[in-house]
């Protein structure tokens, strides 16, 4: 290609040579990425033998969808080490830039997924329901972004909770939206979303008695135990068994009398199911978050507010106390109950 006696080629012969255009060649040149070697006497762009492996380094790295910064600083390593990532091990600019490309790339397939299902969603709703729904989809960011349910979280949990335990806390409260949703998914998302969103009725948010008994430190060691408690009740819903005594139950008061600093007694437990009952509730909240997780024809999995209604039901069934003494689910969908079974 380089057959000039200076061993250099015009522009025209080094974009022929790299399968690009002279107006592609221009750009690199003028943005510092492909510098010329020298200029003729009519002002002519000379590039010498090095120009077109760059020119084709550039044009492949181009077409992974990286971006003229990123594709500077690979070839200015590549200048400096020799070969396109070397000397920086994984923290190179050509591995940086291709994890960087990649995570963008995950979410731009993410919201693509999720404007699909939210096609599919108002392609198949009966048209009755149709406004409601573009309604709901509307409120929602693509790709989904669960900072409207953190929010609500955050103003609901103790003040002054340390923050290892507010964070375990979100984890289990906050449900991701699913990277592949099925219709019925984005439409549950987006309700729980509107919910998050929606004012809550009366003066301020109820707070449970837990939080006012145990203050932030106690709500610590509460939430830490009732979270185990959780996880052994889970198991025993999945095996479809009734609520009983037995040590997903004993963890679950465990929980409480740590936070307290009292004795677990059966005065104790008769006290505790009466205040639970009585608690305000956020029944809806985890039916949503049930339905968010499951696919079609998905078996569901036990959510934090399904475990603790079995545990409760199980403390009512050892002290003889009413299990639905509290607030109706209809009466407080924007309302929170104890621990994480709200």
């Amino acid at each position: 290609m380089f057959t000039s006696k200076d061993g250099l080629c015009g522009i025209g012969e080094l974009a022929e040579g790299a399968g690009v255009t002279v107006k592609t060649v221009r750009f690199y040149s003028d943005r510092g990425l492909l510098p010329e070697a020298s200029r003729s006497t009519g002002g002519h762009r000379r590039y010498g033998p090095e120009a077109l492996d760059r020119l084709r380094l550039i044009r492949s790295l181009r077409a992974l969808g990286l971006g003229v910064p990123e594709v500077r600083r690979i070839l200015d390593e590549r200048h400096a080490d020799g070969t396109p990532g070397a000397g920086s091990g994984a923290g190179g600019a050509l591995e940086a830039a291709v994890a960087g490309r990649l995570r963008e790339v995950g979410s731009e397939l993410k919201a693509l997924r999720w404007r699909e299902a939210a096609l599919r969603l108002v392609q198949e709703s009966p048209p009755g329901e149709q406004a409601d729904r573009l309604r709901l989809i509307g409120t929602v960011s693509v790709p989904p972004s669960t900072a409207p349910l953190v929010r609500f979280w955050r103003g609901w949990l103790p003040a002054r909770m340390p923050a290892g335990a507010a964070r375990a806390f979100l984890d289990a409260a906050v449900p991701q939206p699913p990277a592949d949703p099925a219709p019925a998914q984005v439409l549950a998302f987006a309700r729980l979303n509107a919910l998050a969103l929606g004012p809550c009725p009366g003066t301020g948010r109820p707070q449970p008695e837990a939080h006012r008994t145990a203050g932030a430190k106690g709500a610590a060691v509460l939430y830490t135990g009732l979270a185990e408690a959780y996880e052994l009740a889970g198991a025993h819903l999945r095996r479809g068994r009734a609520p009983h005594a037995g040590e997903a139950l004993d963890g679950f008061v465990a929980a409480y009398t740590s936070a307290y600093g009292v004795r677990d007694t059966p005065g104790f437990r008769r006290r505790l199911a009466g205040q639970l009952a009585a608690d305000p509730r956020l029944d809806r909240y985890w039916e949503l978050v049930a339905e968010v997780h499951t696919a079609p024809g998905g078996r569901p999995e036990p959510t934090p507010g399904v475990a603790h209604d079995w545990l409760l039901a199980a403390l009512a069934a050892q002290t003889g106390a009413a299990p639905d003494q509290g607030t109706s689910p209809r009466q407080s969908k924007r309302r929170a109950s104890p621990g994480l079974g709200v």
